[in-house]
């Protein structure tokens, strides 16, 4: 029997300079290209520059790649932890810099939950770094009654005007 295809939204950030791929925009660059070697991509959105939060240092390179696989989400969190190391993440302090971040916020199977993962991501609604992207590539995709592009109106809507 063949195994489903799923398709996964990872949201990829970068704050950090890597020997090889350079500033944060040229680490998502790359990890977009390494989802796509490992898994197939389907889409990919622009990348955002963000200010850090809570005393992660520089700002942040975000982005969303839509990727296609047929592994259920533990496997594909494993494999994603695994390209993380392969840039050189370390385990470190939560919220802290990081060469590269790669969260599923969401998956074609709807919901998933489990001790280390929960799909659609706890906190989406309220990442407009995640949303923006994620927006420009999927904007109809639903988390819960609301579409990613309502979702990402209403997030911009609230944001303090400069």
């Amino acid at each position: 029997m063949d195994r489903a295809t799923h398709l996964y939204a990872i949201a990829l950030g970068s704050n950090r300079l890597h020997g090889r791929h350079g500033r944060p925009t040229g680490v998502v660059e790359a990890a977009i290209a390494r989802l796509d070697e490992e898994f197939g991509l389907f889409d990919a959105s622009p990348i955002i520059l963000n200010a850090a939060h809570g005393g992660a240092g520089r700002d942040f390179a975000n982005a969303v790649a839509l990727i296609e696989s047929d592994v259920e989400p533990p496997e594909m969190l494993r494999r994603l932890k695994g390209i993380e190391r392969e840039f050189g993440r370390r385990a470190g302090r939560r919220w802290g810099p990081r060469v590269l971040d790669l969260d599923i916020v969401l998956w074609s199977g709807g919901r998933f939950r489990s001790r280390p993962l929960t799909v659609p991501h706890k906190r989406l609604p309220s990442r407009g770094f995640v949303l923006q992207p994620l927006a420009s590539v999927a904007p109809r995709w639903r988390v819960g009654s609301l579409e990613v592009r309502h979702l990402a109106h209403r997030l911009a809507q609230r944001a303090p005007r400069g």
